[in-house]
């Protein structure tokens, strides 16, 4: 039996996606929440699974027509990219990044991740957690830029294990379901 061209079997792609996003981000913000330095644990994870991972699950998401998520796990793959560059800084002459130019580039994440939170509305609920704390993470991690507080550095931080742990929640929720044919895990 052929399936329409515009049809195309292939493996739902969010797991990986959200595995490569909540992996990531938990490992941030346990550093964004004192609890470890930053160092290249963080940068390799971040270029591997946050960046490559996401943008692989993205690309494989405008395969199947899901505008929502291609353009969710494509846009985050990049920011983690995007994020190394700014760390790591390897253009000669350029810059490096100050809390208040971190401040905007926060800011602008949190309003794209706001307006995908009003999609997750039509999505399940794992979904909206994910997105919901990770609008307020941003929204913190930014203000925390702009003030120079190290408190709402520190909140931010556990809020992102938070909102990391739901994405790995969201991800393993969605391969076990899937496996067993049944709901093992609510979304």
């Amino acid at each position: 039996m052929s399936t329409p061209s515009n049809q195309t079997s292939i493996a739902n792609p969010a797991p990986l996606g959200l595995l490569g996003f909540g992996m990531t981000t938990c490992l941030l913000n346990l550093h964004n929440a004192g609890i470890i330095s930053l160092s290249i644990v963080i940068i390799a994870m971040g270029f591997a699974l946050g960046g490559a991972a996401q943008i692989i699950a993205g690309i494989m998401e405008f395969k199947k027509n899901n505008t929502f998520g291609a353009t969710a796990f494509t846009a985050y793959g990049f920011f983690w990219w995007s994020l190394i560059i700014i760390w790591i800084n390897p253009f000669e002459g350029i810059n490096a990044s100050d809390s208040k130019s971190m401040g905007f580039y926060l800011g602008l994440w949190c309003i794209f991740t706001l307006f995908m939170f009003l999609g997750t509305l039509k999505h399940n609920r794992a979904s909206q957690v994910v997105f919901g704390t990770l609008t307020v993470l941003f929204f913190l991690l930014a203000l925390s830029d702009f003030t120079g507080s190290e408190t709402i550095h520190t909140i931010a931080g556990y809020l992102g294990i938070v909102c990391g742990l739901s994405a790995i929640y969201n991800a393993m929720g969605q391969i076990l379901n899937q496996e067993f044919g049944k709901t093992i895990m609510k979304l």
